[in-house]
Order: structure tokens, then sequence, then C-alpha cells
């Protein structure tokens, strides 16, 4: 915020200053409110400390310029003595708490708020701005009788301006501000608007549309508010990527008839209970997470409430991913032992309900241990993974792929008839054998033995399952070993 003098004399530093540390102290503020940790927060803390130590000497400084006087240097200097003291108490805290006894979240509020608990510097710095305050008021009401009813008017607008400070920071120490915010940053925005009523032909701006456009429309979740009668308060930016039909109009009605068609949301809304909610943005799937936060009077009683959405698309993402490399064998990047069952008992569980069949093909390497003991281990694992993606390359979509055991693997096949299966070890079997896998120039060759089995499952029939079919298939492959390997057998 840029201020002249009534006198015109132009903009001096002290203005200059007291207006750029007014702006660091805010945005810092603001992006303070915007962390989400303790670290993020006392980083911003330290910013804001950079300037806010300042103001108040600025602010008096201003004050007498704004009456057209000086005073010396020296005492221009020695007002700057407690703000530095300030700056090196507080960045030096933890050595000594002289500043802050302690710093940590608070457990009540909707959003990561820091409690301070002031140290005996920290009421000196309060002191002192209070003073500087109470000084510039009285210097600018000194001058009230001496000027015109123009500038009494702008004077007394000013003076006004400067008591909001005193009263936000009066509520803020002794702790009536809600959630513990300090009111200091939104305090001096008002005080900016009575500056800018006073001196308008000088065209003064406040801060507040910028702080409330920095913390709540830049925010990456959603918000939005609505009063106790489920009537549209505010909401953010944020909030229209999930709610598109949002708009100006929106504010005063009820949340049900914004939402109207979107069901499922409107329920969730209705029971008031943490969930999750997807949504297709841009043809993408996202998806968020729905918090609800009751706003309290002072009375502690429910006047609103307050209604986040926060994507947690990437964190789903991750889970999915995480399950999908759990269930995959590491190796051959098909289901693993445990995964496989557990997906085949899920499959089990589905047929049983309307009636169907089940093949199922168990298969090894011939002669594996010879592969390791000739070629080293890296072959054996080459040979394994050739076997595993030609048996990938011809299972169909629906079909369960696991690897069963060190070079031993197993085929799922839902609805599907015993020679279906057959021709499918069959037709897996000679692609294995046409294969070759070439490891540090060597090539290698091998054949696989199958064992096919097959079952009808009836409609409520739960005594079926991949455990039962295993032992069959087990069996039928122990056959074609039996008959010189490089075979299918069936048990049916």
């Amino acid at each position: 915020m840029f201020i002249c003098t009534v006198k015109d004399q132009g903009c001096t530093w002290s203005k200059t200053l007291y207006s750029r540390d007014i702006i660091v102290f805010t945005f810092s503020y603001a992006f303070e409110l915007s962390s989400t940790s303790l670290e993020q927060i006392i980083f911003w803390l330290r910013v804001e400390y950079l300037a806010l130590p300042f103001i108040p000497v600025f602010l008096l400084l201003m004050c007498i310029e704004y009456i057209g006087q000086r005073i010396k240097k020296v005492w221009q200097y020695a007002l700057f003595i407690i703000p530095f003291i300030t700056i090196f108490l507080h960045y030096t805290n933890d050595l000594h708490h002289l500043y802050y006894k302690s710093m940590e979240l608070r457990s009540d509020s909707p959003f990561p708020i820091i409690k301070l608990v002031g140290g005996p510097w920290f009421y000196v710095q309060s002191l002192f701005l209070f003073l500087c305050v109470m000084i510039s008021i009285i210097i600018l009401l000194k001058q009230v009788k001496k000027s015109s009813f123009r500038f009494r008017m702008q004077i007394s607008m000013m003076v006004a301006g400067l008591l909001i400070p005193i009263m936000a920071n009066y509520y803020y120490i002794n702790g009536l501000s809600s959630y513990g915010i300090d009111l200091g940053p939104v305090s001096m925005s008002i005080t900016f608007i009575f500056h800018g009523a006073a001196l308008l032909t000088f065209q003064m701006f406040n801060v507040a549309p910028i702080a409330r456009e920095t913390v709540f429309e830049s925010m990456k979740e959603g918000v939005i508010v609505l009063n106790q009668q489920g009537l549209i308060v505010d909401y953010n930016h944020g909030m229209r990527k999930v709610i598109p039909m949002l708009g100006e109009h929106s504010i005063g009605k009820s949340i049900t008839s914004v939402l109207n068609g979107n069901y499922h949301l409107s329920e969730i809304i209705e029971l008031k209970q943490d969930s999750d909610f997807n949504c297709s943005l841009n043809g993408k799937l996202v998806h968020y997470h729905i918090g609800f936060s009751t706003v309290l009077n002072k009375s502690n009683l429910p006047i609103g409430q307050i209604i986040t959405f926060t994507n947690v698309t990437e964190r789903v993402l991750m889970l999915e991913k995480l399950k999908q490399l759990a269930s995959l064998d590491g190796l051959t990047q098909i289901l693993n032992r445990t995964f496989f069952i557990y997906e085949s008992e899920m499959l089990f569980d589905a047929l049983s309900m309307e009636g169907g069949s089940v093949s199922v093909i168990m298969f090894d390497i011939d002669h594996f241990k010879d592969v390791n003991d000739t070629f080293g281990h890296e072959a054996g694992d080459a040979v394994i993974t050739l076997v595993a993606n030609t048996a990938k390359e011809h299972i169909r979509e629906g079909d369960l792929l696991g690897r069963y055991g060190g070079e031993e693997f197993i085929i799922c096949l839902p609805d599907t008839a015993l020679d279906t299966a057959y021709e499918l070890a069959d037709i897996i079997r000679k692609k294995v054998s046409e294969s070759i896998a070439v490891v540090n120039e060597e090539k290698i060759s091998v054949t696989c033995s199958f064992g096919v089995t097959h079952v009808l499952i009836k409609a409520g029939d739960r005594s079926q399952s991949i455990k039962t079919l295993m032992p069959r298939a087990d069996q039928a492959l122990y056959a074609a070993k039996k008959n010189g390997r490089n075979c299918v057998k069936i048990i049916a």
C-alpha cells in the first residue's frame, strides 16, 4: 500500500517500507494458513518475522512524516533496537524459548493452525507494537483541530483504521480468536479499507481480497460452506471442479437443489459422514475424500458446516500400484501363488451363484535343474520368464495365470470345456518347445509337461474350489512326466 502525505510530499522511505512489510507479513501469513504441516507453518512464521517487528516502527515514522515532522537519526536507529532483538530471539528461540515457550499444531481446528505460547520477549514486542500504534494515533489526533473538515475526516478514518489492529491483537493474545487464528493480518486489511476511504484520491488499496484469494481460492482442496439450514454460504474455485454447476447464483440456495441429479453426492452430504467419492474430470477418474467440520459459535452451538473435498487420486493410485506389486511375481509379472489362489476362489464363488465350468492347467519346465546347473541361475530366470510370457500370450482376458512354485505354473480357465483346455495346453507346449532363450550368447531351449483337469459347478454348489482341483491337475502333470515329459495329460 502506497501512502502519500496530505502535503503532497510524495512517498517517503518509511511509507514504502511500511507497505512492503505489511505485504510480506500478510502474504506470509496467508501461506502459513494454507500450509499442511508444522514445518511449513514455522517456515512461513519465520518469513513473517522478517517484516512484523518493523511494522510498528515504520508506522510511527510514517505518521510523524504525515504531519511534516522529523526525528533525529539517533532516535530513528534506537527505534529499531527492539525489532532486531525480536528477530534474533525469534530465529534462535529453540535455544532459549524467550520468545515462544512452545510451538505446536492445534487439534481443534478444521485445517492446520499453529498454537503459540508466548515467552517474556513476546510480550515485550507486543507492548512495543501497542505503544507505537498508540503514539501514532495520538500524533494523528493532535492534528484534528489544526486541519480543515476534509482532513479531519481523513485523519479520523485513519485513526479508526489503526484502532482495529489493537483490538484484533487483544483478542489474539488473550486466546479469544477462533481456533487461535492471528487476527493481525485480517485487521490490517480492514485498516487499509479505512485508509482507502480516508485517502481515496491517493488510490490506497487493501489486502483483504488478496489474502482471501491466496488462502481460500488457492487451496488445493475444494471447500464449500453451508449454514445451519444447508444453504450455501461460500465456496472456493477448487469446488467448481467437483460441482461445475456452482456459480454466484448458488449462494443462498440449498446444496441439494444445486446438486439436483447427482444423487450419490447428495446422499453423502445428507449423511454428513466422511466418505470417499469418485467423479470424472476431463475424461479421467478422480478420487476425493469428503470431510465434514461443524462450525460453532461462541456459545458452542452449531451454526454451519464446512465440507472439504480433498483430491486423493494420487494416494489411491499408489495404493492400487502397491496392491498390484504385492499380487505379482517379481520375476515374471504374473500372479504369485497367494493372489492366484485368492483370485481363483473369487472366481469359483461367482460361478457357484449360477453354475458353470472351470478347467485348470498345471505345468512345469522339464529338467529345469539341469538348466541352472549348466548355464547358471541367470539363465534359469530367463527360461522361467520365457515360459511365463509364452503362456501369457495365449490365455484370454479373464483367465488367471500364476507362478505356483519355482518353475511350476498354473492356469485357471472359467467357462472352458476340457477339450478346449487341452488344446490350449498343447499350443503352449509347442510354442515353448519352439522358443529359444539366449543368455550370454548361449542358446537354451526347454520343454514343459502339462496336467489338465475340469469340473462342472452346479448353481449353489460351494463344494468345489481351486484347492480341490489343484491336486487333480498335479496328478495329471505327474502322469505327463511319467509318460516321457513334453506332453499333456488329462484327469477329468
